[in-house]
């Protein structure tokens, strides 16, 4: 079957197309067909070497397909099931064995491919605006990456529940993206002071959380956006990772910092069924959108993973064995 491997981290020429054989599920397994893979920003961070993994690497984090094969025990699936995962390397392939707990039932209602494009940044767009800071009726978020795959979803979801979303994006193109999406106000960050503007908007007040996927280049813009007690959520480092800091400048407003994961919000079964069950209600009942900008032959993930690191992509990006 044809996978897509690393033999040592390095950039997207590190990409290696290779010819492996089927794998076999073993107790507790389960043996998916792929039909779409989905891109992410993590990838990246492991083919470079920013978050190492054992070499050499099949990449991907996460794909929808069939189950094609069972292993012993095995009782949540069953053969033809529709389903997706996230979390186990070895996406990038024509197929792969993942347990069986970590894998959930995609809904007819949601397209595979859909799927692929959505699990992962659905699920985080999940924990982050339900459980790591709760958003409510009439807060007001910032979100940065507004057009990208994260960033679309956090800005429907929040207007869902009822704050008010001030996006960041890098073009004007995006902005029109950022708007369609349900956007209040959008900034070009590349042109625009984040922070003042941001004053502007709140009438000095400051927004109540940051979701920050970008790190290093939004950062000091993100602290200092936030109103008294606010909270700044960076979970990516699509620029580079965020700058060492003293704690002492969360001092002036009493803020909060976090660096989450996801895989530490789906930690049990139970977790990972509640939070899948939680974005597949959102997609069905039409509050979520996801919007696929682009899709790849598995076979050019070095294209996607160069095109994601420009930043030309929009929305949700798909490899398709």
């Amino acid at each position: 079957m044809l996978a897509i491997q690393i033999q040592k981290a390095g950039g997207p020429e590190a990409l290696e197309a290779v010819d492996l054989a089927v794998p076999t599920p073993g107790p507790g397994q389960i043996l998916i067909r792929h039909q779409a893979v989905g891109l992410n920003f993590i990838d990246t961070y492991h083919r470079s070497g920013l978050y190492p993994v054992p070499l050499p690497a099949v990449l991907g984090l996460e794909a929808a397909g069939v189950v094609e094969a069972l292993g012993e025990g095995v009782t949540r699936f069953e053969i033809g099931d529709r389903v997706a995962y996230n979390g186990a390397l070895g996406a990038y392939s024509e197929a792969a064995v993942v347990a069986a707990d970590r894998a959930v039932k995609v809904p007819d209602a949601v397209s595979l491919e859909t799927a692929a494009a959505a699990l992962l940044k659905g699920m985080t767009a999940e924990f982050l605006v339900r459980r790591c800071f709760h958003v409510k009726p009439q807060d007001v978020v910032l979100v940065h990456a507004a057009a990208g795959g994260v960033g679309s979803i956090l800005v429907q979801w929040c207007k869902a529940l009822g704050a008010s979303v001030i996006a960041t994006v890098g073009s004007e193109a995006k902005a029109v993206i950022a708007r369609d999406f349900g956007a209040d106000h959008v900034i070009l960050y590349r042109q625009d002071d984040v922070a003042a503007r941001v004053a502007e908007i709140t009438a000095n007040q400051g927004v109540a959380v940051v979701y920050d996927g970008v790190g290093k280049d939004t950062f000091s813009a993100s602290l200092k956006s936030l109103a008294r007690r606010g909270m700044l959520v960076t979970f990516g480092n699509a620029s580079g990772p965020a700058p060492p800091f003293s704690p002492l400048e969360l001092v002036g407003k009493s803020l909060f910092l976090t660096r989450p994961k996801l895989f530490d919000y789906i930690v049990t079964t139970q977790e990972l069924d509640d939070s899948a069950a939680a974005l597949f209600a959102v997609l069905a009942s039409g509050a979520v959108r996801i919007d696929i900008g682009q899709t790849f032959p598995l076979a050019e993930a070095r294209a996607a993973h160069e095109a994601l690191e420009a930043r030309r992509t929009t929305g949700a990006t798909v490899l398709l064995p």
